[in-house]
């Protein structure tokens, strides 16, 4: 790949916040945070109220980028099949054939995932593991580029079902979208008194401003990204001392570690840099680690967050020069 074909690559990904912000108002970390998780094959976990166009975001990013996107609303009777798609009996032809699910598609948008059993939530380890699903015994490849993004209501938790550990270990990152200032709401409202239509991003003007093509350049060029020793070992030493703090039950593991110098070397790219610097692992420690951190009860009922306990890390670990 050539540094032309990189650049453009870059010029195009950065030019997607102005192209989303034609539909969404003051979400510009989480258009960041989903374009780091794109460029790293790796999924997102976001976490905010209802009403703070969580799925119109994922809609304007798959139009900018030119993808397909499908949402799943998770409830509680939704079933494995339901995810992946099944195998069904065609009386026509009298013979059986697959029928794929919501999951075979780019950005898969998993709504309040927490609403269904862990039976329906497993359904997507293997598909956000291995890129695949397996119906009658049989793999079936999902296309490429493909990310979920699932997201959960952090204020009702009745009827819900937790995800375990090991499911939110697989999120590359958590990103968390609060209520927007008073100067962006009056900009959320003026829009949509001049006739704004979040069903329909065209007549918003949101169009395709990056592709697949670009990407694929712009991975290749993320994986060119040096990360020196001394910032290998400030990431090594973040996430260890989040396992010896006395709030933590479990702290951040190697996986969270890979998650966080993917990320890493993502953020350096898009900032204009072929290297990592320790600042680039401080901007994306939170979102990288906060849902890898698990608290003790007591921590919980005292106050102590997963962010504080990242905050606290950062503030301890001796930052290398």
């Amino acid at each position: 790949m050539t540094t032309d074909a990189a650049v453009t690559a870059r010029d195009a990904l950065i030019a997607l916040r102005a192209e989303v912000g034609k539909a969404v108002v003051g979400n510009d970390a989480a258009v960041t945070g989903l374009i780091i998780a794109l460029l790293c094959r790796g999924h997102v976990l976001i976490e905010g109220v209802p009403g703070v166009a969580k799925t119109l975001l994922v809609r304007a990013l798959a139009t900018a980028l030119d993808l397909g996107t499908r949402r799943l609303q998770f409830t509680p009777d939704l079933m494995p099949g339901d995810v992946t798609g099944s195998i069904v009996y065609d009386a026509n032809t009298s013979e059986f054939s697959f029928r794929e699910g919501p999951v075979f598609t780019n950005l898969l948008l998993a709504d309040e995932i927490n609403r269904t059993p862990p039976k329906t939530q497993s359904a997507l380890l293997e598909a956000m593991e291995e890129r695949q699903v397996s119906v009658d015994g049989r793999p079936r490849p999902l296309p490429d580029p493909f990310i979920v993004i699932a997201t959960q209501n952090p204020v009702e938790y009745e009827g819900t079902y937790p995800l375990p550990e090991a499911q939110l270990d697989r999120f590359l990152l958590k990103l968390t979208i609060t209520p927007p200032s008073r100067e962006d709401e009056i900009g959320i409202l003026t829009r949509h008194a001049g006739g704004f239509d979040p069903r329909d991003l065209t007549a918003a003007g949101v169009r395709p401003v990056a592709g697949p093509a670009q990407l694929d350049a712009a991975r290749a060029a993320v994986g060119a990204v040096t990360v020196g020793p001394e910032v290998l070992g400030y990431i090594v030493d973040l996430c260890r001392a989040t396992r010896s703090l006395p709030p933590v039950r479990l702290g951040v593991s190697p996986r969270g570690a890979t998650a966080l110098l993917a990320a890493t070397r993502a953020w350096a790219w898009l900032s204009g840099r072929d290297y990592a610097t320790p600042d680039d692992v401080k901007s994306l420690a939170r979102p990288a680690l906060r849902h890898r951190i698990g608290l003790r009860p007591e921590a919980e009922l005292e106050g102590v967050t997963a962010d504080g306990v990242v905050d606290r890390v950062l503030a301890s670990v001796t930052v290398p020069r």
